[in-house]
């Protein structure tokens, strides 16, 4: 009980030195912020061998508790993943400042002046597993934003995160900004993200980056409003007037780049119509790179070294190398396997036939709708938004990226002459 009490003041602090942090924050102007970004990759790149002996502990911890290899690959640091958080403070920097500026005018006939302007949310409780740069990401895309962040990694990350964290501060103090704009939560007890998702008195929003288990306590649990995806059930449709080999080129990379991230395809349709040596074309290269395919009877009677899928298969992130292979009558079958079964996530169909796009981007409900590119370019940095806090499925208030814009809200300033409302 003592120790529950102990997290409670301790998260309950954290919210309050945040709340205070905030409300200074959204009144700094964006070169004293800029100054602040600055240092802090200024601090990261010094830091690099800190950094990295920091994640090599995480990595033999993760190891010995037997994290796959996808999980593995989201933990590690090197120099060049170093040197791109760094480089994308830097990108982040020449991103225009959100705060305070004009969405909308309005001027009514009886003379009142109405502008829509941008303002920060506030304070944005963001918690995460084994993905030690969404430190760096969620932090700093914050603090352009105006909004103090309050940071809770996992376990697996601990070490990294904190060794991140220390340069984000470092930044934040060189520019004379309260170190308390940017809180890492200090201790890995799992009553923590209880008591940081109870805080709704200080907390604006939460956004919530892990696996399915995470995503569904943090829905569920939350007493302040989530931004977040459950799924990243992506899907890759080959259309039958796919250039094939574009078709396989995308097809790869959208699986087998990076197995573990959130917009990796993990279900592919073939159009009934694409040739049978193009289907088997597909699906060997898809073998070739030990990519293990879970198909329906047509794909196992056409492919031998496919695995029959069942029917969870279809609604599986597998975040590794496996795919699920359906083969589909024409575009609208295709919408309609996505629409039963994808996460809202990121789907891209494969075809040279402009009008078949075209269907497929408009009636796909998913938050990314892509034609002829890797779901792999889901993602902020690729948006041209610097970097991202998560990707929403959501409708309600941001989807798709989270970057600047989507951590921010609005108020109407009105602007009269003494006017008053008739009876």
């Amino acid at each position: 009980m003592n120790n529950e009490n102990n997290i409670k003041t301790l998260i309950e602090s954290i919210g309050i030195k945040a709340k205070k942090a905030s409300q200074q924050l959204a009144l700094v102007p964006n070169t004293v912020k800029n100054n602040a970004l600055t240092a802090a990759a200024l601090e990261i790149r010094s830091a690099k061998d800190e950094i990295i002996k920091a994640n090599k502990k995480d990595m033999d911890i993760g190891k010995g508790r037997g994290l796959s290899t996808a999980m593995l690959d989201r933990l590690f640091l090197n120099s060049e993943r170093i040197e791109a958080m760094a480089c994308s403070i830097e990108t982040i920097i020449q991103l225009e400042d959100p705060i305070g500026s004009i969405i909308g005018v309005n001027t009514r006939p009886n003379g009142l002046h109405i502008s829509k302007i941008r303002v920060p949310l506030g304070v944005i409780g963001v918690i995460f597993e084994s993905r030690p740069n969404v430190t760096a990401d969620a932090g700093i895309l914050c603090l352009k934003a105006g909004n103090a962040a309050i940071l809770r990694c996992g376990s697996e990350s601990a070490h990294s995160s904190r060794a991140i964290h220390a340069c984000l501060a470092r930044g934040l103090k060189s520019a004379d900004l309260s170190e308390d704009t940017i809180q890492l939560i200090p201790t890995q007890d799992r009553s923590a993200v209880g008591e940081l998702l109870r805080l709704s008195d200080y907390v604006d929003v939460i956004i919530p980056r892990g696996g399915k288990s995470l995503i569904e306590r943090v829905q569920n649990d939350s007493r302040v409003p989530v931004m977040a995806h459950l799924n990243g059930i992506c899907h890759i449709y080959i259309d039958e007037e796919a250039d094939i080999k574009k078709a396989i080129a995308v097809t790869l990379n959208a699986k087998m780049r990076r197995t573990g991230i959130c917009g990796s395809a993990e279900t592919l349709l073939i159009d009934s119509n694409v040739t049978e040596h193009n289907k088997i074309a597909i699906l060997k290269a898809l073998s070739d790179e030990k990519c293990e395919i879970r198909g329906d009877k047509s794909i196992c009677t056409l492919f031998t070294n496919a695995k029959e899928a069942t029917e969870a298969d279809w609604c599986t992130e597998y975040l590794d190398t496996i795919i699920s292979v359906r083969i589909i009558d024409g575009v609208d079958e295709a919408i309609s396997h996505i629409a039963k079964y994808g996460s809202n996530h990121t789907e891209s169909i494969i075809t040279e036939n402009t009008k078949n796009a075209e269907k497929f981007l408009n009636e796909v409900d998913s938050a990314i709708v892509m034609h002829n590119a890797s779901t792999q370019f889901a993602d902020g940095g690729e948006f041209g938004m610097g970097a991202e806090i998560g990707i929403s499925t959501g409708k309600i208030h941001a989807r798709g990226p989270v970057g600047l814009e989507q951590i921010t809200s609005y108020k109407y300033q009105v602007r009269g002459n003494g006017q008053i409302r008739p009876e």
